[in-house]
């Protein structure tokens, strides 16, 4: 249609959100299906911020808000990267936005011009080079292999810096693989990056809370101060405090970019939502208990997961340190048929006849620019977990 703009070329739609739409409509059919596509907690807000927001609303706290945040919420953020990554930052360095997706959006706005290069380890959060090809850069893409867990190599990060390079874009822990860095390997990536001093680093640290057993979790700027200057630290309280509803994600970083934002920000939606910005005073102000429960309930999660998954024919599935997903390979399927007699070429096939087949519903690795994979969401209960598992078990060994 001549009437839309040349950049819908150079974007596609969310294949996560296009695996939970397709799952809804099949179970709205009649179809027994088990999404597991979706990659929000399946735990419900803590009271505590669910009357918090209450009484924001009978406060009256329902007008316009300023644009980066309510100074409550700001305070609070900064007291959290205190408290938590050992980062001093003024309120003036945080914004807040409508989730983290605009926080990254506005970033890459503000700061993207045609040519520059934004390097994004693969496999990547489906709406990264989405994000980058909008804001008209360039995403240059570094496979991380299931050899090294999915975890992009110093090596790696220095040849793909040029001096048209201009964000780093960082994950840990992994959406979708689950990866999560330690400090050491923080810290030899961060060590190339302290040689490269035009690379700003984008450090997305939406599963901070959601790492298992003993791993200890960092972000960049905590690992290497000599990065505090040219690093833009994004979290949120979707995952950690199970608000994806509520979508308000954060950011602190240096002041100039932080006001490039804001400036953004003001002429496309303004402040974020009153009311689950005051919800979300709480969730950072408040009780904290919560989380350990939740995470530990989503260790046994990860571990049923990986234990059937890997007792599947032809599958291979690493522990990830953190997140709620894993990210199997199914290469040893590829070229075998179904039982109706259709070849499995690649993983979309794969994720389609699975879906079809036994009413499993997850996302294909080459959404996440590496397969053949697929990424499953285990934030789901136990029991639809272990159905989940066994049918894909069934699955695999129904090919010939």
């Amino acid at each position: 249609m001549a009437f839309l703009a040349d950049l819908l070329s150079r974007v596609q739609p969310s294949a996560t959100i296009a695996v939970a739409q397709k799952a809804r409509e099949l179970k709205a059919g009649g179809m027994d299906v088990i999404g597991l596509g979706a990659g929000e907690p399946d735990f419900d807000t803590p009271d505590n911020i669910k009357q918090a927001a209450i009484e924001a609303i009978n406060r009256g706290e329902t007008k316009y808000t300023p644009i980066s945040g309510i100074p409550e919420l700001r305070q609070a953020i900064a007291a959290k990267f205190k408290r938590e990554n050992e980062l001093d930052y003024d309120p003036s360095q945080v914004i807040v936005g409508t989730g983290g997706k605009q926080i990254l959006f506005n970033a890459f706005m503000a700061t993207l011009n045609a040519g520059d290069e934004v390097i994004i380890p693969t496999p990547y959060w489906v709406s990264y080079p989405e994000m980058v090809a909008i804001c008209g850069g360039t995403s240059v893409f570094v496979e991380a292999t299931i050899e090294d867990n999915f975890k992009l190599q110093p090596a790696q990060l220095e040849a793909a810096i040029t001096s048209k390079t201009k964000w780093f874009m960082f994950n840990s822990p992994s959406n979708p693989s689950g990866a999560a860095y330690s400090r050491e390997e923080l810290k030899a990536l961060t060590d190339v990056l302290m040689r490269h001093p035009h690379v700003w680093v984008l450090t997305d640290d939406m599963y901070e809370h959601l790492v298992y057993g003993d791993f200890e979790f960092t972000t960049p700027a905590q690992v290497e101060p000599g990065l505090y200057d040219r690093t833009l630290t994004m979290n949120g309280v979707s995952k950690a405090y199970a608000m994806t509803g509520w979508r308000i994600g954060y950011a602190a970083g240096p002041i100039e970019l932080i006001k490039a934002m804001d400036m953004i920000q003001g002429q496309q939606t303004s402040g974020a939502c009153s009311i689950a910005q005051w919800a979300s005073v709480e969730a950072l102000n408040g009780t904290q208990d919560f989380i350990a429960t939740r995470r530990d309930a989503f260790e046994e999660r990860r571990d049923l997961v990986v234990s059937m998954l890997n007792q599947s024919s032809g599958l291979e599935c690493p522990k990830p340190e953190g997140a709620f997903y894993v990210y199997p390979s199914c290469a040893r399927l590829i070229g075998k048929s179904t039982p109706q007699g259709k070849v499995i070429e690649n993983d979309v096939d794969f994720i389609t006849a699975l879906l079809e087949n036994e009413g499993v519903a997850v996302v294909q690795g080459s959404a996440f620019g590496l397969g053949p994979n697929f990424r499953i969401s285990y934030a789901t209960s136990t029991e639809a977990l272990k159905d989940a598992c066994e049918r894909i078990q069934r699955f695999c060994g129904s090919l010939k």
